[in-house]
């Protein structure tokens, strides 16, 4: 049994053919790449359907009866792990959250043995959250016929329910993405956020995808095809209908590349002033964390044209969707 890494660029070439089973359904979620609008929209139609108003008693379901779900989060997060808990809790399943600190990883047990311990205990549906570029991709390779692997961040490279999510946040406030022109600004060399938010964006059909960043922030020519890039935030906001700030990613580059933090917000950050240029009904994203007052200021990110709060919203919905999706398209397939 093949036990190394496939290279990071051979796993995304393949990713796109990993996820799916042998008749073409989706078994795990480890890229927006190859997904057609049709997939995407029936995800995003069924996220709506869990929707409820913050203050209403959350949508639940038994989709998930039966099945274990084990949060393997070997990066820090709140918000992705918090909320495909609720989500899978929400759908009737079991939940074991792995605290990675404490887990024989630290004993140097390889990612395999763990993932095959949790297997052998039953957990069919793991969730993974790893900085090793192609991970979730080289263990839905491993892992038995009825186990789906559900990338919940990977690297710089991915983060599929991420984009799915912002995707949904910009239906409910416009409906026609061909119309509309969305600013994705910040550290973009380093954001998996950002790459799966081109890739939904583009499947479904974006007027227009600009990015901004920093000359050190930027990602290589030949990523983000079809994005227009410009280095100058305020000609980048000019007429826009939808922001995106992305927060400095500190933990992945080098530190001679991390900007001074109050020249960073005075030359590239979201602030009211800046928020003029853009269209009058502009939307306001983040996925969070936010660094308030470096990469957007406080009172846009509190502001009546934020719709960060709704992010976390559609969160959870999204991974009750991507969960309820994964679990039908298995069920499917036990029936031949």
């Amino acid at each position: 049994m093949q036990t190394r890494y496939t290279p990071a660029g051979v796993v995304s070439d393949l990713s796109g053919r990993i996820q799916r089973d042998s008749e073409g359904r989706l078994q795990h979620l480890i890229t927006l790449e190859g997904l057609s609008r049709d997939e995407l929209n029936a995800l995003l139609d069924l996220a709506q359907f869990y929707v409820r108003a913050v203050g209403d008693l959350p949508a639940r379901d038994q989709s998930l009866a039966g099945h274990t779900v084990a949060n393997l989060f070997f990066e820090p997060s709140t918000r992705t792990r918090v909320s495909f808990e609720l989500a899978a809790r929400r759908l009737g399943a079991e939940v074991v959250n792995l605290d990675m600190q404490s887990s024989s990883r630290v004993k140097g047990e390889t990612v395999l043995d763990t993932i095959y311990t949790l297997q052998a205990m039953h957990a069919d549906i793991l969730v993974m959250r790893d900085a090793e570029p192609g991970l979730p991709a080289f263990v839905a390779r491993q892992v038995a016929p009825h186990v789906c692997i559900l990338n919940a961040g990977e690297a710089h490279l991915s983060h599929p329910t991420q984009g799915l999510l912002d995707a949904l946040t910009i239906r409910q406030a416009r409906s026609d993405f061909s119309q509309l022109r969305v600013l994705i600004a910040g550290d973009i060399a380093h954001s998996r956020v950002a790459r799966s938010a081109w890739q939904a964006l583009t499947t479904l059909g974006i007027g227009e995808l600009r990015i901004a960043a920093p000359e050190d922030l930027m990602p290589p020519e030949g990523e983000f095809a079809r994005a227009v890039r410009f280095s100058d935030i305020d000609a980048a906001i000019e007429g826009v209908d939808v922001i995106m700030a992305l927060r400095i990613q500190r933990e992945r580059i080098i530190h001679s590349q991390i900007p001074d933090e109050a020249t960073y917000h005075r030359t590239f950050g979201i602030t009211e002033e800046r928020l003029r240029r853009a269209h009058p009904d502009v939307i306001v994203m983040h996925p969070g964390p936010m660094n308030r007052d470096v990469e957007i200021a406080s009172e846009v990110a509190d502001g009546p044209r934020s719709m960060i709060q709704q992010q976390v919203t559609n969160g959870v919905a999204v991974r009750m969707a991507v969960l309820a999706t994964i679990v039908r398209n298995v069920q499917a397939r036990r029936q031949f």
